[in-house]
């Protein structure tokens, strides 16, 4: 079973966790969607998400653990559709895969379409903090003599960045070549670009 969304095999688990996700009438189905996506928007909100969940499941008559490990693997998709940016037409092709109907796959990627761009910004925005850049100091240089009569007059960059982790920070260094540098700052300007336009 081949998915857009997860590069990797997934237990059998996960196919079984969705086709008991398509034995929901639409209205229950609906309402976990809905759960799932408040979630995904505040994903600092666990204890309220499993709340949720356990009222959801005392008020259809099932057991709150089972229904949590099915969510468990629901999330999976819009977790692997966020990073590989998927459409709405790939997660609705990978819902019917999963065992999803048709109806209750377009529901579930139209509410992707709608929330997609929040959550990019959400993702951004936690990638960044991750990892913040506090301070960059960088050298030049030129090889002048080496063993290697070939590589003598190489230019090369030396790279210190300071990079916070949680509370500390930490000192990563790096060597590049000249090309290496100028795919780096490539890089640079089109994650500054991509930032601007979630801003």
């Amino acid at each position: 079973m081949r998915l857009h969304f997860a590069k990797d095999v997934l237990p059998d688990s996960v196919g079984t966790d969705f086709q008991n996700l398509s034995k929901f009438d639409e209205q229950q189905f609906r309402h976990l969607i809905e759960i799932l996506f408040q979630f995904l928007l505040d994903p600092k909100e666990t204890h309220r998400f499993k709340q949720r969940l356990t009222e959801f499941a005392g008020e259809h008559g099932m057991s709150a653990g089972p229904l949590r490990n099915l969510m468990k693997s629901v999330l999976l998709v819009p977790q692997g559709a966020l990073k590989k940016n998927l459409t709405t037409d790939q997660v609705k092709e990978d819902l019917i895969t999963l065992g999803l109907n048709e109806e209750k796959a377009a529901h579930f990627s139209l509410q992707w379409g709608e929330h997609y761009a929040a959550l990019s910004r959400l993702a951004v925005g936690q990638t960044l903090m991750v990892n913040q850049l506090v301070d960059m100091e960088w050298k030049f240089g030129v090889t002048v003599g080496t063993s290697e009569i070939q590589k003598v007059g190489n230019i090369f960059l030396q790279l210190k960045l300071v990079v916070r982790k949680g509370n500390s920070t930490e000192n990563v260094f790096m060597e590049l070549t000249l090309p290496q540098f100028y795919n780096f700052l490539h890089e640079m300007e089109r994650a500054k670009a991509s930032m601007e336009c979630f801003a």
